[in-house]
């Protein structure tokens, strides 16, 4: 199967470099609005079968314009959600943005590893792979996946297998960015597109769509899971 597997859109969170995964969280910002917009167009050549949001509303808005233009029923899936930030969430300090993402980062090597008061490698993979089975089990061939920049970034390096330290170095994945892997839960996934810039082009992108991990957690290594 194809999954495509897209960031959302702005939201204010992003251009205020906060760190932001507690549920629901907020909505996107008119920037964010436009980016949504935009990701009809550019998957158009797509034969899309599902789309998945998390339990998130920015992933909801950001696919409501693709769920219209194709008759589709968003299905929400809350293991798609965000990376949690736990103690760390609503700051956006330099500080604070390194505890968040230096267990992230570890994840390659360690799954123990935990944000504080968040989650472990064990746990974050555990239910994002859930989720993405929960997919497989409804679907062969290709679904648009809506979800987050850190959790997107962080299980398609892991799970890619031709995908390693020195070809993702460097690697982001800004709002409504689309990485595309190919394959099935049980024969593994290939990354076959990272296109990091906004759907639409760079004329969504006002410089201001602030990440804060996400210069950081474009240098994956490669997974021993």
């Amino acid at each position: 199967m194809r999954l495509l597997l897209i960031r959302h859109g702005q939201t204010i969170d992003n251009v205020n470099g906060v760190l932001g995964a507690v549920v629901p969280g907020p909505g996107l910002t008119e920037l964010g609005q436009q980016q949504a917009l935009a990701v009809p167009q550019m998957v158009r050549d797509e034969r899309i079968e599902g789309i998945f949001v998390s339990s998130m509303i920015r992933t909801h808005h950001t696919a409501a314009p693709l769920a219209a233009e194709r008759g589709l029923t968003p299905v929400e899936l809350p293991g798609l959600r965000e990376i949690s930030s736990g103690d760390l969430e609503g700051r956006s300090d330099k500080e604070s943005v390194r505890r968040y993402v230096d267990p992230i980062v570890g994840w390659w090597h360690d799954l123990e590893l935990r944000v504080p008061g968040g989650e472990s490698g064990t746990e974050f993979f555990a239910r994002y792979d859930d989720a993405i089975g929960r997919i497989a089990s409804r679907h062969s061939g290709t679904v648009a996946v809506f979800s987050h920049g850190a959790a997107i970034r962080t299980w398609a390096a892991a799970s890619s297998r031709n995908l390693n330290e020195d070809n993702t170095r460097g690697l982001f994945l800004d709002n409504t960015g689309i990485v595309i892997v190919e394959g099935s839960p049980a024969e593994g996934w290939i990354a076959t597109i990272w296109a990091g810039r906004p759907l639409g082009g760079d004329e969504l992108d006002d410089g201001s769509a602030a990440d804060p991990a996400g210069e950081e957690l474009g240098i994956a290594s490669e997974s021993s899971r």
